[in-house]
């Protein structure tokens, strides 16, 4: 089971990086908003605040680098890389899902990302499927322990776990278990999607049963069942597999289902996230977060200089956002009112 856990991670990662995993009739949604540029912002540029907080945890900034690989020694070097640049830039840190980390022979040392990102959040992460498969708030505290995090996060990737050979697709009775979870694990729990997005009854429930955040990861980015489709040896899979390509709900229409369904509890925008500027937009939609993931997944396989230079411009150009409507700080961006839908 772990050589099996540790090839199809692998996999994921070389799939991710060199295969279109991308849907081709759908889009994040975020090109149907824009700014309205201020030619007199009336703000000093350099003064400009991105500073925030995260569940009681100050950031310097309000982007995150989501949930993406673990259990393998290529992880541990990625995973490295990126907790080295985020440490520095003051991102928040979400681990790969860390159910590998249970097994002795899951690569453990590829999660284990404290020692080198002492003081930014970390979030461990696993499948909300497998509280169903044997796992439970003890295996869940164990994992919190292991990696040393601020906050727990559970995947929903229903869709993923169709199409993946030997999936785990039994979703059934899984609020309860969350709400056990919730109630009993001692650290915030939140909940993401993989890049189909939250609908806006989805995440009043799941707050309802007492998870801290949610994460949205919409559509528009990355398609598991696209990832899996080139991993599957069952042909009835993949074609299938294909069929969904463009399934899902857009993030910047999920940030809008979801915002006025989860109270003051944080939002994190993700899914086909790629610049700054959807940050801002992103934003300014409802989110308090932003992740990215695949977008700087190929600069984090090279070094941590590299992840850090692709940090520096997201952060350069979600300032520049901000200059160009005149926000000196992100609750002036949240509710600017130069923010618009385009006319069709």
């Amino acid at each position: 089971m772990a050589g099996s856990i540790e090839q199809r991670k692998s996999e994921h990662i070389q799939i991710t990086l060199n295969e279109k995993v991308t849907g081709d009739a759908i889009t994040t949604g975020f090109e149907s908003y824009a700014f309205i540029h201020n030619a007199l912002p009336e703000i000093d540029f350099a003064e400009i605040s991105t500073e925030t907080e995260f569940l009681g945890h100050a950031c310097r900034t309000p982007f995150l680098i989501s949930s993406m690989t673990g259990g393998t020694a290529v992880a541990e070097m990625i995973n490295r890389n990126l907790a080295e640049a985020a440490e520095e830039r003051g991102w928040a840190l979400a681990l790969g899902s860390t159910r590998a980390l249970l097994d002795s022979d899951g690569h453990p040392p590829s999660f284990l990302m404290r020692k080198y990102a002492p003081s930014v959040p970390i979030i461990a992460n696993i499948g909300a499927v497998q509280f169903n498969y044997g796992y439970g708030t003890d295996e869940c505290r164990r994992i919190v322990e292991l990696t040393e995090a601020d906050m727990l996060v559970l995947h929903l990737n229903s869709i993923q776990e169709v199409i993946q050979d030997g999936g785990d697709t039994n979703f059934k009775n899984l609020l309860m278990k969350i709400e056990t979870l919730c109630a009993g694990l001692g650290v915030p729990v939140g909940v993401k999607e993989v890049g189909w997005g939250i609908d806006g009854d989805t995440a009043r429930r799941l707050t309802e049963a007492g998870i801290a955040f949610v994460d949205v990861a919409g559509a528009g980015g990355t398609s598991w069942s696209q990832v899996e489709k080139f991993r599957s040896k069952d042909p009835v899979r993949r074609a299938a597999a294909e069929t969904f390509s463009d399934w899902g709900i857009p993030t910047a229409d999920s940030i809008r289902m979801v915002r006025g369904e989860i109270g003051g509890r944080p939002l994190v925008a993700s899914g086909g996230m790629r610049t700054g500027l959807d940050g801002a937009k992103a934003l300014a939609l409802g989110a308090d977060f932003v992740g990215f993931g695949r977008s700087i997944l190929k600069e984090a396989t090279q070094s941590a200089e590299d992840v850090l230079e692709s940090m520096a411009v997201r952060e350069m150009e979600l300032r520049m956002a901000m200059f160009g409507v005149g926000a000196s700080s992100l609750r002036e961006l949240k509710d600017t009112r130069r923010f618009v839908r385009k006319e069709r």
